[in-house]
């Protein structure tokens, strides 16, 4: 059985989010093995596919290192990318039926667009510790499935050195979920409008590279504060960081990048 590393969000190596994407299955395996493979693998997120009569849909589940999570936009678009460049499926578009409903990811000229669930968020007040836990005191403070902190220039967001284990447990408060945290300034100069960082510790990642999921939170609120639809953001991975244009639709966020194959693998240890 194969599995490819896919750096998402990124148009060249060693940019945007790895995430591993295992051949698709006939039946889903074990719960528990996927969770160990995840382990194993120890990127973001491992995406498993199912099969279905329909050549161009399939079953999505997805599982970071800790736990299976109910969105993942980065290893989506690595699993569109793996079907279509390393599978050679025909379709121009894909469906995949996850947790969060059907999603899609189509060809878009020499990168893909996905279809994902808008989640707006409402602004609230800061929480208590936050702006300690963060290093730094947020302008505005938003919550979804995610607690988003805001600032006024790049520069804080790009340098935030964040307790990341005092982030878990005020996050985890204030959402009534996971604690995990998006922080994003409006950029400084283009070609990005937004500059963003994302920390999970509430899913086992302390920080990820690039985030499709924040997005679906940020580009509503973005879209509103600048009065336009579509959305470019970098999220500021040090060392690395990724890519999306983003346009809010409604109730539903449309999220565009590339993806790059980074490696094939053989898995000798098979459900």
């Amino acid at each position: 059985m194969r599995q490819w590393t896919v750096d998402a969000f990124a148009d060249r190596p060693f940019r945007g989010n790895p995430a591993c994407v295992v051949e698709p299955f006939a039946a889903w395996p074990d719960a528990a093995w996927m969770q160990a493979l995840a382990a194993e693998n120890n990127q973001a997120e491992t995406a498993f596919l199912l099969r279905t009569d329909d050549p161009a849909r399939f079953g999505l589940r997805w599982f970071t290192p800790l736990l299976e999570v109910p969105l993942c936009g980065h290893a989506t678009l690595a699993s569109g990318h793996a079907l279509f460049a390393e599978l050679g499926v025909a379709a121009d578009r894909l469906t995949f039926d996850t947790k969060s409903g059907a999603l899609t990811v189509a060809r878009a000229g020499e990168g893909y667009e996905m279809d994902f669930p808008a989640q707006p968020p409402v602004q609230t007040a800061v929480p208590a510790g936050l702006a300690e836990a963060l290093g730094a005191e947020p302008s505005e403070v938003w919550a979804s499935s995610y607690l988003v902190a805001l600032f006024d220039d790049e520069a804080t967001v790009r340098n935030l050195t964040p307790d990341i284990p005092a982030l878990n447990r005020i996050s985890g408060e204030a959402t009534g979920g996971r604690g995990n945290v998006g922080v994003a300034a409006l950029a400084k100069a283009g070609p990005h409008d937004v500059v963003d960082r994302f920390f999970a510790p509430g899913s086992g990642i302390p920080e990820d590279p690039c985030t499709g999921s924040l997005h679906c939170i940020l580009a509503p609120l973005f879209a509103q504060k600048l009065g336009r639809a579509t959305v470019r953001f970098h999220q500021a991975y040090p060392g690395r960081g990724g890519d999306l244009e983003c346009e809010h639709r409604g109730d539903r966020v449309l999220l565009r990048g590339r993806g790059v194959t980074m490696m094939e693998s053989t898995l000798r240890a098979e459900p």
